[in-house]
């Protein structure tokens, strides 16, 4: 078996005890390595995602970590292709909670996400998938009064 020393904060530490204590744990390393085996098994599944997509990714930041609000604004607007919406909540005085809705094709969707979980400052990032089919001919709907051509995604069966 490997050893693998990590260092966690008080409040990450506090958090895994509490953890450790609500499902009988006996020791760190079996509750580490079960919480790891399940965050690997979410990746794995996340990772398999292909095709036309929407998403939501959200994560939690610092926003005193320096630039981070600008990295993180600049790296949404290079993926505006990517955005349907964002909505911003203040958390308390140091930490903000984003969560974006995205469209588009999974492994673009993905390497966007993990960049922005992997920014110094984020924490508790995720993003979920929900794949879609989309109707790729543009069509306008009769008697609209401003109708224009627009697609669908539909969830996928």
């Amino acid at each position: 078996m490997e050893r693998v020393t990590i260092s966690v904060s008080d409040e990450f530490a506090g958090e895994l005890a509490a953890f450790m204590a609500r499902r009988g744990y006996d020791n760190r390393s079996e509750a580490l390595r079960d919480l790891a085996r399940l965050g690997l098994d979410q990746a794995r599944i996340d990772s398999k995602a292909e095709g036309e997509c929407l998403a939501t990714l959200s994560y939690v930041f610092n926003h005193h970590t320096r630039e981070l609000a600008r990295r993180l604004t600049e790296s949404h607007h290079a993926h505006h292709d990517l955005q349907v919406a964002t909505m911003h909540v203040h958390l308390d005085h140091e930490s903000c909670l984003e969560v974006a809705v995205l469209r588009g094709e999974a492994g673009h969707v993905q390497t966007f996400a993990d960049a922005v979980i992997a920014e110094r400052g984020v924490k508790h990032g995720q993003v979920r998938f929900i794949p879609v089919t989309v109707d790729r001919l543009a069509h306008t709907h009769p008697g609209a009064a401003h109708a224009r051509p627009h697609r669908h995604s539909h969830p996928a069966d």
